[in-house]
């Protein structure tokens, strides 16, 4: 008989996740038929090639998923965190995709994605303590 072993920790050497999303990637695959998955990345970047802004997400089944958005603190309010998602809806779009969805804590950003047409489809109370974890839609037309 097999034996196993039970890991937990706090150090990631990316194997786990890598393997995780794979063997889940590959699950839903079989469940929905839908194999049109594709990282959605964007970034800018200066002239050292250090990174300024950036968006990560993906694409799969006509729907976007933003999850990370960030921008560095001495380029905030300039436009670029408009510029990053605007610049996603639209490879979105090139995709296929009829929606974006992605979350956001009330400590962050939820009124800059509410100017850009998000709207409000659930939270979780106290994610982390004392906030909310905000989860955002929007459609593509």
């Amino acid at each position: 008989m097999t034996r196993l072993r039970l890991e937990v920790t706090d150090v990631d050497d990316g194997v786990v996740e890598s393997e995780v999303r794979r063997r889940l990637y590959a699950f839903n695959v079989a469940t929905t038929g839908i194999d049109d998955g594709s990282m959605l990345i964007v970034s800018l970047r200066d002239d050292d090639g250090g990174l300024v802004a950036g968006l990560y997400g993906w694409t799969w089944g006509d729907c976007a998923f933003v999850d990370l958005l960030w921008v560095d603190e001495a380029w905030r309010r300039t436009g670029l965190g408009s510029r990053l998602l605007a610049s996603a809806e639209d490879e979105a779009r090139s995709r296929g995709c009829t929606q974006v969805l992605l979350s956001t804590h009330t400590f962050q950003a939820p009124d800059f994605y509410a100017a850009r047409g998000y709207r409000e489809t659930g939270r979780f109370a106290d994610y982390p303590a004392g906030s909310a974890q905000i989860h955002l839609a929007k459609a593509l037309t």
